[in-house]
């Protein structure tokens, strides 16, 4: 007997996505459960970027369902109304106000709403103080509370954008690789961040870098040509003969020599 759908954080069942002709995303069926930290991968192409504009909104499907929380359909919502339920993107560059501190871009984030000039004659009430110190300990930048976010590493960013999204609150975490233009240190402390979350967040995190998929990931789901390859371990996966062939990259044999 199948799993109810009311147990999966996101369901996606038969969506398709066409872009002048080109079938971006090709009657896709995805499954989440709530609390899981999965990981996505695939080649240039294979839909991954489209998947995650199709759970956010900014993208409708042509036909299909995107179902979050077991009893919402996603797409009958536009961007705004699916971030309120608590769907969270980051994409690959980071994008932070460079000419705040650090301490204020999470203010800024912080859950209900908040703009910059109302957030400058604020002030910081105790509860967001402790909220505010508390996402600084998790994403590893207490110590740079008072530095402005513009003189940040590329990782370090990364990580402020992570706190910046954490601040609102949100059930469902969508990461786009993450790791890209990390040094090795920094790929590690962000696996390590991401995977410090999983359980109190469910998170999909769509990356190339395999070592880091393998620090971080229980299950791995490859997407091809828009729908899913195949799904599973990522032993299970990198052996995969399917996976060598499109993705990974098969060693194709020497070819035999005429004596």
């Amino acid at each position: 007997m199948s799993t109810p759908k009311k147990h999966f954080i996101l369901a996606m069942e038969g969506v398709s996505k066409a872009f002048d002709g080109f079938r971006a995303i090709n009657d896709l069926n995805f499954y989440m459960d709530e609390g899981e930290l999965r990981v996505i991968i695939g080649p240039n192409g294979a839909g991954k970027s489209t998947m995650l504009d199709l759970i956010t909104g900014r993208t409708q499907p042509d036909r299909g369902r995107i179902e979050y929380g077991g009893d919402t359909d996603l797409t009958r919502l536009n961007e705004y109304e699916i971030a309120r339920l608590g769907i969270g993107r980051k994409f690959q560059t980071p994008s932070v106000y460079v000419d705040h501190t650090v301490e204020e871009n999470i203010w800024l984030s912080l859950r209900g709403g908040r703009g910059v000039w109302s957030c400058l004659f604020a002030r910081l009430r105790p509860a967001d103080r402790d909220r505010i110190h508390a996402l600084l300990d998790t994403i590893g930048l207490a110590d740079r509370a008072r530095r402005k976010a513009g003189t940040l590493s590329h990782g370090q960013k990364q990580w402020l954008e992570i706190g910046m999204l954490l601040a609102q609150e949100p059930r469902l975490l969508l990461v786009d690789e993450p790791a890209a233009g990390m040094t090795d240190n920094e790929t590690e402390r962000t696996g390590e961040l991401l995977l410090s979350l999983a359980g109190k967040h469910s998170i999909v995190v769509i990356e190339h870098d395999m070592v880091f998929v393998r620090q971080i990931a229980r299950t791995v789901t490859v997407l091809h040509q828009g729908s899913i390859l195949c799904e599973g371990t990522v032993d299970q996966v990198q052996a995969d003969e399917r996976v060598k062939e499109v993705y990974l990259g098969r060693k194709k044999k020497a070819p035999a020599t005429v004596a």
